[in-house]
């Protein structure tokens, strides 16, 4: 049995998203860290420096491991944005503003 089967749940029809160029099917009400996770994709992000990547730590917007590039704009929590059809998600390197003028 699965978990929507058990609270009565029907999710509303997949979409698609791409991270990285890969196509990736989410549901509605889905956070962008959600339909990563459910693709076995666990990091989004590599650290300023060392280049360690990161995902989803707490998933409650607070620690700001999951931050992803999301429509063209760095650093947004993936945990905590809402996945809407056609989303472009990025891994963001160092600190999501390279190649911006500041």
């Amino acid at each position: 049995m699965k978990p929507d089967d058990l609270v009565g749940a029907s999710p509303g029809a997949t979409f698609t998203i791409t991270f990285d160029g890969r196509r990736l099917d989410a549901l509605p009400g889905q956070s962008i860290a959600a339909v990563l996770w459910s693709a076995g994709i666990l990091a989004w992000r590599t650290t300023r420096v060392g280049g360690r990547p990161r995902g989803a730590f707490c998933g409650i917007g607070q620690c700001y491991d999951c931050l992803a590039t999301v429509n063209g704009r760095p650093n947004r929590r993936a945990c905590l944005i809402t996945a809407r059809p056609g989303d472009t998600v990025t891994t963001q390197e160092g600190n999501g503003h390279a190649g911006f003028d500041d």
